[in-house]
């Protein structure tokens, strides 16, 4: 099933008649597009890419620039095994391209392209592997509860098994290797965890990830969401991102020597997260909402530290298994699931290189419970919180030099601008708390 030509893809359109050819990219929030193509017009349109219209694309051209062409990577031919299988519908991920065939600045895709090949340069292939945590509930009207399960709970508690099995059934059809998945800590939460791949990779199943779960959930009558923080006084979602580098085909994170089995690059990685973790934190973390979820009691990191058993620290290192050198890695687990993969995990990429390039030292892990310390003792340990709001986050990114040289001029001002406008209208609108709370009695 496999492609990796255009002559791949089109001996595969004509041998399972495929009906539709769905041409998929993001916006700079990491919304999915796409347009459809028939088979007729597919072998042109894998050549050639297909032309469009940019400027109604968020973060993408100004009306008077706004022809942009799709180019597919056949490489990501997939099908579709939410649609009919008699005619069957396939989708391809693409790059944006301008009329010229240059890499349109724009695209969320080239951003990690541009960090991976970085990466690349310097002879590290970079390995990622997240954990996506939603939401199911009865529709997008209002966050009603399908179960009153918890974590890793069985039936009759966990009314959502048959559904992770027919999404998994789906992410494998898509080729997508799954590792396991269960029910989560807040009623109606799961959990599906993806089997490593490299970053940009990683980012193309993310995105399928994402699809696959809300239309297998549509299909089944209810309604999946990655919002970071749909429920009050229950966990949010979170996406735990676990990563490595590899040199050579050796894990460069890993030393036998060291009394972590962390080498010296993972220890400087860890440490350039740790330092750029506040101005990253606009992409990882990228919503009004996502700040709702980082609050100290829910299991979310808050504080700016590194340990190896300790899960209320941003960054976890799992246990060294004896013979599992490979395993070595280490797991950020500030991001949610709602942000936008290509440019999150370039700019985690882009803190950790930053790390190893400049040699940042590592301060000791925090073994202890972060929660359960004041303030002062938080200060004396030298441990800072993550920003509190979108409005802070936004305050630390306009200053990243880090970010901008990641993300490339015209995407960060165009994430910028419309993350102060959406802080805006957070901040004016009458929540039904302000008026239940104070319309009674001011």
């Amino acid at each position: 099933m496999l492609c990796k030509t255009t002559n791949d893809v089109m001996k595969m359109v004509k041998e399972r008649n495929v009906s539709f050819i769905q041409f998929w990219f993001t916006d700079v929030l990491g919304i999915l597009k796409s347009f459809a193509v028939t088979a007729s017009e597919l072998e042109e349109g894998l050549e050639e890419g297909m032309g469009f219209d940019g400027s109604s694309i968020e973060g993408f051209a100004r009306i008077e620039e706004s022809d942009m062409i799709a180019m597919p990577d056949p490489a990501t031919f997939r099908f579709l095994p939410w649609r009919p299988q008699d005619r069957p519908v396939a989708r391809v991920f693409c790059d944006i391209l301008e009329p010229d065939g240059s890499p349109y600045e724009g695209d969320s895709r080239y951003v990690l392209k541009r960090m991976q090949e970085k990466l690349a340069e310097k002879g590290y292939i970079p390995y990622i592997g997240p954990e996506l945590e939603f939401f199911c509930f009865e529709s997008h009207d209002a966050p009603k509860v399908l179960d009153k399960g918890g974590y890793f709970d069985n039936r009759p508690l966990d009314t959502g098994s048959d559904l992770r099995r027919e999404i998994i059934f789906a992410l494998q059809d898509m080729d997508i290797q799954v590792e396991y998945s269960h029910h989560e800590v807040a009623p109606s939460q799961h959990e599906i965890d993806l089997k490593f791949d490299e970053a940009l990779a990683m980012a193309d199943k993310t995105m399928t990830y994402r699809i696959a779960v809300k239309e297998i959930a549509r299909a089944k009558g209810c309604y999946a969401t990655f919002m970071p923080k749909p429920l009050f006084g229950q966990n949010g979602s979170g996406m735990h991102v676990h990563q490595s580098l590899f040199k050579g085909g050796i894990n460069a994170f890993h030393d036998p020597q060291d009394q972590y089995h962390l080498s010296k690059t993972a220890k400087s990685y860890i440490a350039g997260i740790m330092r750029h973790a506040r101005e990253i934190a606009a992409v990882t973390n990228q919503w009004v909402n996502s700040y709702k979820r980082l609050v100290p009691g829910y299991e979310a990191p808050v504080y700016i530290s590194w340990a190896r058993r300790n899960r209320s620290t941003m960054i976890r290192v799992p246990m060294y298994k004896p013979g599992k050198e490979q395993a070595t890695r280490i797991e950020f687990r500030s991001p949610d699931p709602a942000c936008n993969p290509y440019l999150a995990f370039a700019v985690m990429l882009a803190a950790g290189l930053r790390g190893v390039e400049e040699n940042y030292p590592l301060p000791e892990p925090i073994e202890e419970d972060i929660y359960e310390m004041d303030e002062a003792a938080r200060a004396q340990a030298g441990i800072e919180s993550l920003p509190g709001n979108l409005f802070e986050a936004l305050q630390e990114v306009e200053k990243s030099e880090l970010v901008r040289q990641t993300l490339g001029d015209h995407i960060f001002n165009k994430f910028v601008a419309n993350k102060k406008i959406e802080w805006d209208r957070y901040r004016i609108h009458v929540s039904q708390y302000e008026i239940e709370k104070y319309l009674p009695v001011l």
